[in-house]
Formats: C-alpha cells, structure tokens, sequence
C-alpha cells in the first residue's frame, strides 16, 4: 500500500472520532463512534483467556469490531431505534464502494470480514456482534439516567438479546448488564 492511500484510509477512519453517537458518556459529553468501536476491540481482547472462546480466532473478532462502523463515516450515526432499512442500505453502499477503492491484499481482506460479519454464521461474527450490541449496554448504563429516552427504559432490557443467545458466557453477562440496569432505574425513580 502507498502512503498516500495508507493516510487516506487513517484520514477516513479519523471521522469516527468527531460522529457522534445518540449515547452518553458517563460525564453527560456524548460518545463517538470511535470510543465506542475502541472499546469493543477491548472487550474483544479480554475474552482472549475465556475457556468458552478457547477456538474463536479474536484476532479476527477484533478487525471485525475495529471496522463495523466505519460506514458511519460517510452517513454519521443513526440510532438504532431511527435507523431505517435505507438508512442501513446507504451505509452499508458507500462503505462497500470505499473497500472496494483499496487495494489489495487491503481491500479482500476486508471485504471478507463484511462479508462474514453480514452473515452471521460463524462464531467470530456472532462474537463481534454481541460485543457491539453489550458495548451499548454498557455506555447506556454508565450515563446519567436524565439522558435517557423513554423508550429506552424497555429498549435496555430487549436491545441484543438474540445476538447473545449463542454463548453460555454472553447470556451470563447480559443477565450481570440486566441486573445493573434495573437497578439503575430503580434508584433512579
């Protein structure tokens, strides 16, 4: 790869750091795309020691969670009780054609991973998935409960669930997220 299109692809990336996403941070600043695609990565990494994870290659979990939201680069952030079928088509359009625009073994590479994380199927996929639907959990109940919708109350409770049904060690997780939720809204009531 040549320099120019090595900075090129970091000059996109870098937009991540400036979208916004509908989620708080815990000091009520609102969350960028960026934090949020970092710390799934990290979460990734510390499942690295999980018997249960012992055959999922996380190396491949963490380009996948570095990478999932790059098409938010081009559309900004949609919240996912906002964000229509189009909406997703478009992102998912002008993320495709920028891939497409690298060159190789870049551009295969990553065209694989959407590929995989698209379909779902393998465990990698599922991983990364349920990583980025708990990383929102999380960012949620860690932000001040005044900066919550009201549909978000139920949403907490629902958003990912399916996403996580996979893994004995995910369904224990989202039931630890759960708890905490309830007992934030309790409190906060």
């Amino acid at each position: 790869m040549e320099p120019k299109e090595y900075i090129d692809i970091l000059a996109v990336a870098a937009r991540l750091k400036n979208t916004m996403r509908h989620c708080m941070v815990s000091d009520t600043r609102q969350e960028s795309v960026a934090e949020h695609s970092w710390r799934i990565a990290l979460m990734a990494m510390l499942l690295k020691g999980e018997e249960e994870f012992s055959s999922v290659d996380i190396d491949k979990v963490i380009r996948m969670c570095l990478i999932h939201d790059l098409g938010e680069a081009f559309t900004g952030d949609i919240p996912t009780f906002l964000k229509t079928e189009n909406d997703a088509e478009k992102e998912d359009d002008l993320f495709q054609a920028w891939v497409n625009s690298f060159s190789e073994p870049q551009r295969t590479e990553w065209l694989s991973l959407l590929e995989e994380m698209e379909k779902l199927e393998t465990l990698e996929a599922k991983t990364y998935k349920a990583l980025d639907k708990l990383e929102a959990l999380i960012s949620h109940n860690e932000s001040d409960l005044s900066t919550w919708l009201p549909l978000e109350y139920d949403l907490q409770l629902t958003y990912g669930q399916e996403n996580m049904k996979f893994s004995d060690y995910f369904i224990e997780l989202r039931k630890y997220v759960d708890a905490w939720t309830k007992r934030k809204i309790e409190e906060g009531e």
